[in-house]
């Protein structure tokens, strides 16, 4: 079942950010755009490769207005030894949400069989509402790159209503007007 559309499930959470230990609930997604990153467990071996990329965005994306959160059903304790005994993980500098109670894996429709979270990245407007997800394979890493186009889309269809951004659409390129004088004309 697809998420696109939907409001994000209430949640309240501890996370682990800047060597603190925060609540962070859902009601701290509204009135912003956010990126959550959903990965399967601290300590592996793809998730901090995947982590540090999404870091290495982080200040574009902060620029653009948008907090991420990364989210795995590991504790806020786990997340600070991963933080503190990892060079990859110790850069991080967004919030990392811990889930043990699986509820937060569960609403985003994410929980493996195996009680992990899978690879799942998820786009939030300002009003808590999914506009862009992707799911992968645990053996499939992600590239956080490409949210940044990602979110300048969902961030200019948002600002121009009847306006749409067709493929490799970048910032400043142009948009499609959807109407019957288009159909079959692209």
């Amino acid at each position: 079942m697809s998420l696109i559309g939907k409001e994000i499930v209430e949640f309240e959470a501890n996370a682990y950010h800047k060597g603190e230990f925060i609540e962070v609930s859902s009601e701290d997604f509204k009135g912003k755009w956010n990126i959550v990153c959903f990965y399967p467990a601290d300590f592996t071996f793809v998730c901090p490769t995947e982590l540090e990329d999404l870091q290495d965005q982080y200040a574009t994306l902060q620029e653009l207005g948008v907090e991420v959160y990364s989210v795995s059903t590991d504790t806020h304790f786990t997340h600070k030894a991963w933080h503190d005994h990892s060079d990859a993980i110790g850069k991080i500098e967004y919030i990392m949400i811990g889930d043990p109670s699986h509820k937060i894996s569960l609403g985003f429709d994410v929980l493996g069989e195996d009680g992990l979270a899978q690879r799942g990245t998820f786009i939030i407007d300002p009003e808590g509402v999914v506009q862009a997800m992707e799911i992968n394979a645990d053996g499939i890493g992600r590239d956080a790159s490409t949210l940044i186009d990602k979110i300048r889309a969902a961030q200019y269809v948002r600002t121009h209503p009847g306006e749409v951004c067709p493929a490799k659409w970048k910032e400043g390129a142009e948009t499609l007007k959807p109407s019957l004088d288009l159909v079959g004309k692209i």
